[in-house]
């Protein structure tokens, strides 16, 4: 075995922990297929009896025909043949029941195990960092909470079953068919290996096949995709005729490719159907002459036959079962790698009573980790609770930055940040985002109500009706609500899709004004509004934040001129600082920034 199969199989370790954990599904399980194959193979020694009745029955009749004793053997073969018949069904019935137990409890502890994985992976990647999602795409986020943990599950459910099957069912079948006959067991059994190691092979070809007609799948939906989420792009520059041709493309591509693994598929069932002909045959032909001879009778070649179709699809599912196993470690594997992963930003340990909303940078400097861009130098300044503080400064130059880091979503390179004089690094995450309101530059609504989409900025998660309109007021998107046909229980569509981009700002704001948090963040978040709506967004906000901590950032000198204090930015750096009227006085780079919007708003 490859070095890397083994360590593939090594991954599958990670499950022990949640088959111990239902340890008792698997171990009624393993009882359940266990007593529901011994009545498995009671029922073709039924059958035996049932035959060798016959035989005996008619040689008798036979021997006794025209005499008296003729009725009495018809009848007493009646009675035989009724009971037998009773006894096979009631068999059958058995075997059914237990067999609808081992799939309760085996087929249902991987669904548990599923639903479980899927908990863990969903509840790690929450304590990721942002530079981990910066480097992994969401389709393959995706691909490993769904498809990987859907092809693990196969192995914790069918695959663990039908080898647990497997194993039970030849312990009893050919010990059962060694003490009949083991020169006809021999024969039997001669070309069952040969199915296996086919199945195995064949399988091995038909999962390649499905992993390239995944990957084109992968390729197909992307595009379907990314054309209806940018369906007002595609229609704007004409592109419906294009993105059509690419499809086909692609299309012809998925379907050549699952061609090929239909061939394999047609290829494989009649050599597998011959293989089980041949055992056949070679039972009745080998057991005939057993008969002949005396060492086995008629129902013994019927017992075998019905024993050889037992084991057709025990052996069948070798292959299939090693191909499960196969596919479900490198899945595991690559489910391992991304929860083997520990989170940059490490919890702390401290739990305020109440925040009060005192922000202060002490000489921090930060460097993005994976593009290794210095966004900020040295940066120091304080506001207390109750101020607003304004950040402006030309893109790039290190405004957004802060916003993160406040929050965590990134740690200082130097420096520190404290709120209340406590270092955030100290701050338990829960409680520090709990204490700050942000407001992104990039707006993101779930496809959802617009009530639900205000609400998600709640953390108690019992809100009342009145204070989501509260909030849809003071953020100035309420008159455009009520609008609507539905009102608040209007759906946004994907990402907000049916909302302007100033609703979709106004909303994002409402759900952090609700959030009602001591500290609350604007990140260029009203660039899509007009000036006199964002004159009066901030007024309520002043009033709204009186007595908490108020940040701005923007570009925009018209969104932060009523700002206590305002901070310029530049190549990470903090160039001028000050209120409104002192900045202008310097003459100075916001002096130029203020005349530039102001002759901008002269001309409109």
């Amino acid at each position: 075995m490859s070095d890397k199969k083994q360590e593939g199989l090594k991954s599958l370790k990670h499950l022990n922990k949640y088959l111990f954990k239902y340890k008792y599904h698997l171990i009624l399980g393993f009882l359940f297929v266990a007593i529901s194959n011994a009545f498995g193979v009671y029922a073709p020694q039924l059958v035996r009896e049932a035959f060798d009745l016959v035989n005996v029955t008619f040689d008798n009749y036979i021997k006794s025909k025209g005499s008296s004793n003729e009725s009495e053997i018809l009848k007493e073969f009646g009675k035989s043949t009724m009971y037998l018949g009773l006894m096979y069904l009631a068999v059958a019935v058995l075997k059914g029941i237990f067999m609808f137990f081992m799939r309760q409890t085996l087929i249902v502890m991987s669904r548990h195990i599923e639903y479980d994985l899927k908990n863990e992976i969903f509840d790690h990647y929450q304590k990721l960092d942002l530079a981990f999602y910066k480097r992994n795409n969401t389709g393959d986020l995706m691909n490993r909470i769904s498809e990987d943990v859907s092809r693990v599950r196969m192995y914790l459910g069918p695959a663990i079953m039908y080898s647990i099957n497997l194993v039970s069912l030849f312990v009893l079948v050919i010990g059962t068919m060694i003490s009949v006959n083991p020169k006809l067991t021999f024969y039997v059994l001669l070309p069952l290996p040969i199915l296996s190691v086919a199945i195995y092979f064949v399988s091995s070809v038909i999962n390649k096949k499905s992993d390239l007609v995944q990957e084109q799948l992968s390729k197909l939906s992307t595009i379907v995709q990314e054309a209806f989420s940018g369906i007002r792009v595609v229609k704007a520059f004409n592109k419906e005729e294009s993105l059509l041709q690419s499809l086909t493309a692609e299309s012809k591509e998925y379907n050549d490719r699952s061609m090929e693994m239909v061939k394999v598929n047609a290829l494989f069932y009649p050599f597998m159907l011959l293989l089980i002909g041949l055992s056949t045959l070679l039972t009745i032909y080998i057991g005939g002459l057993e008969a002949i001879k005396g060492n086995i009778t008629v129902g013994n070649i019927a017992e075998f036959v019905i024993y050889v179709n037992m084991l057709t699809w025990p052996v069948t599912s070798v292959g299939w079962v090693t191909s499960l196993l196969q596919r479900a470690a490198a899945s595991q594997q690559r489910i391992n790698e991304f929860l083997k992963q520990e989170p940059a930003i490490k919890d702390g340990n401290i739990e305020p009573m109440q925040v009060k909303g005192t922000v202060e940078f002490k000489n921090v400097s930060f460097i993005y980790p994976d593009s290794g861009i210095q966004a900020l130098k040295n940066i120091s300044f304080k506001t207390d609770n109750g101020k607003t503080l304004a950040i402006i400064g030309k893109t790039g130059s290190g405004k957004s930055t802060i916003a993160q880091l406040i929050c965590r979503l990134y740690d200082v390179s130097e420096g520190e940040i404290l709120i209340d004089g406590i270092n955030i690094k100290n701050f338990k995450l829960k409680n520090l985002r709990s204490a700050v309101s942000v407001v992104p530059q990039e707006i993101f609504l779930f496809s959802d109500t617009i009530a639900n989409n205000i609400d998600f900025g709640e953390i108690t998660g019992n809100v009342s009706q009145e204070a989501i309109e509260r909030a849809a007021k003071d953020a100035v998107v309420y008159s455009n609500i009520i609008e609507f046909p539905n009102k608040f229980e209007t759906i946004v569509g994907e990402r907000g899709i049916t909302l302007s981009g100033g609703q979709k700002q106004r909303i994002t704001l409402a759900r952090a004004l609700l959030k009602n948090a001591p500290v609350l963040i604007l990140d260029d978040c009203l660039s899509a509004v007009d000036t006199e709506t964002e004159e009066f967004i901030l007024q309520n906000l002043k009033k709204y934040y009186k007595n908490k901590t108020l940040i701005i950032i923007s570009h925009r000198v018209s969104s932060i001129k009523l700002a206590d204090y305002i901070i310029v930015l530049d190549d990470g750096k903090i160039i001028e600082s000050g209120n409104h009227e002192s900045l202008l006085q310097q003459q100075g780079a916001y002096y130029e920034l203020y005349q530039k919007q102001m002759l901008e708003e002269e001309v409109k």
